[in-house]
């Protein structure tokens, strides 16, 4: 596998973020285990995660992923060589939103089940426009300060406050975001391209897209005609309604089969190759759905291809 290890402020991430939200929803703990096993047997070493996973699940009350990922690390004891990201602010619903107190009891409950005394990386899972900047990143600062969390991030921000919560940042001389989680697929392109994206150059901030396959949409198992049986298939069926959703599988399917890869390879592919992207964000529930996603590492698509992949999802 190529050495194409991507730079997150001082973090040094696989090509492939492997996603937590799974853990303990679709995939119980032995699965879970089986899964992390081969990620990190792959050479993947950037886990993500948040304290609200698998809160929408019944019987569940969040912290169910996070519980899993500690375990694990410290069953392979091998916690210095992941990079852990979690998240603060989107809990069901006493932990929701981002005041002082909120963060600094929330991320004590992180690193306990994380079963850990820091973070690698650390988002403001949705943003509180109703705490200042200042306060959430004074607080966030303080965790940097502490030990307790290495790099700040934010997930679901809006250019102005992204641009706001920097400039804060610089002014005061304190811990700053080094990389932003929007919602970025070929099918979803909206959100993070245009202000967003040129905010993030602009500070050379890092992009983490999650929903990286839409969903599941971008693995091509959904076709018109076709029933899936998935717990996400309503977030990903709605593509197939779409011109531009069938546009994106037919040039996936093109470009694929140039390659001999998977589906998901290749747009996982487009996504990395993205200005400001360092690394997709996927998760897997089985070992057998690993491999594709693993295999963005060594996919590089021809200026042709991504041409080709961006005119039909435009």
């Amino acid at each position: 596998m190529a050495d194409n290890h991507r730079k997150i402020g001082t973090l040094t991430v696989h090509p492939l973020a492997l996603g937590g939200n799974v853990f303990g929803w679709t995939a119980d703990e032995k699965q879970s285990f089986a899964v992390l096993d081969a990620y990190a047997e792959a050479g993947g070493n950037f886990i993500d995660t948040a304290d609200v996973y698998s809160a929408w699940v019944p019987g569940n009350e969040g912290g169910e992923s996070e519980t899993i990922i500690g375990d694990w690390l410290a069953a392979r004891g091998n916690r210095a060589d992941i990079v852990v990201a979690t998240k603060v602010g989107n809990g069901f619903p006493e932990h929701h939103g981002l005041a002082p107190d909120t963060i600094k009891k929330d991320v004590e409950a992180s690193l306990r089940r994380l079963r850990t005394d820091y973070i690698d990386l650390y988002y403001t899972h949705v943003d509180d426009t109703s705490v200042p900047v200042e306060d959430i990143i004074s607080t966030l600062d303080a965790l940097v300060k502490e030990g307790k969390v290495r790099e700040i991030a934010a997930s679901n921000i809006t250019a102005d406050r992204l641009r706001e919560s920097l400039d804060f940042s610089s002014r005061a001389g304190l811990a700053r975001y080094v990389a932003v989680q929007p919602h970025y697929n070929l099918v979803s392109r909206d959100t993070y391209e245009g202000e967003l994206a040129d905010v993030s150059a602009e500070h050379g901030l890092a992009a983490v897209p999650y929903f990286a396959l839409a969903s599941g949409f971008l693995t091509g198992k959904y076709r018109p005609g076709t029933t899936v049986e998935s717990a996400r298939s309503g977030g990903a069926v709605k593509y197939l309604e779409t011109e531009r959703g069938l546009k994106v599988l037919a040039a996936l399917d093109e470009v694929a089969a140039a390659h001999d890869a998977e589906l998901a390879t290749v747009a996982l592919a487009w996504l990395a190759a993205q200005p400001t992207v360092a690394t997709p964000l996927a998760s897997a529930r089985t070992v057998d759905q690993l491999a594709p996603l693993l295999a963005v590492a060594d996919l590089e698509l021809t200026d042709t291809e991504l041409a080709k992949l961006t005119q039909a999802s435009a």
